[in-house]
Formats: C-alpha cells, structure tokens, sequence
C-alpha cells in the first residue's frame, strides 16, 4: 500500500500563489509517477502535472503550463502554483501511479479557492 498525505489547500486572492506539497509513503519502491490532479464543482477530475520517477518526464495540462511548476525531492512533490485565477478553485488531489501491479493511490484532496 502507498499513503499519500497532502498539505498547503487554502484560500489565496486572485493573482497569488499557493504551494502544495504532497508526501508519499509505504510500498513507494513500486511508484512510477507522482502528480496533481484538480477537481471543480460540477466537472470532471482532471490531470494538472504530472512527474516520473526515475528519470521520466514531466507533463502539464495546456491550461496551467507557465502559472503551475511541479517539482519532486524524494518521496514529496510539490506543486507550485503562481498567478491564480478563479479557474484555480478546486480540490487538488495528489496521485501515484504504480506498478506490479498496476494501482492509482489517491490523496485525501486539499480544497484551494481562489477569492477576493
């Protein structure tokens, strides 16, 4: 099994920044990749970033490439996130994916809500 433990939701004004960061333990010698993903009320969850493990890539979402950086140390990874915006406001879920056999482990969600 693999526990995901996410930190650094909260409120933030439109055009700041919020860092989450997320913590990864267990069976983690089977993960393959850590990210984020966000959900807004009434739609779908969706993939923001994404990072491999072991020297894989790192992918964005069209929508955050240049305002969202993730970043990994070890077990944690992080997502930075600048220039918020209204469409910002969702529960951001940590995920890993990992092998042999092939499972998604999910994170508990931190709520971030983008308001004046």
């Amino acid at each position: 099994q693999v526990q995901l433990a996410e930190s650094g939701g909260g409120l933030v004004q439109p055009g700041g920044s919020l860092r989450l960061s997320c913590a990864a333990s267990g069976i983690i010698a089977r993960l393959y990749s850590l990210g984020w993903y966000r959900q807004a009320p009434g739609k779908q969850r969706q993939m923001v970033a994404h990072t491999g493990i072991g020297g894989g890539s790192i992918i964005y979402a069209d929508s955050v490439k240049g305002r969202l950086t993730i970043s990994r140390d070890a077990n944690t990874v992080f997502l930075q996130m600048n220039s918020l915006n209204s469409e910002g406001s969702a529960v951001y879920y940590c995920h890993a994916g990992a092998l042999n056999p092939v499972r998604n482990y999910w994170g508990q969600g931190a709520q971030v809500t983008v308001a004046s």
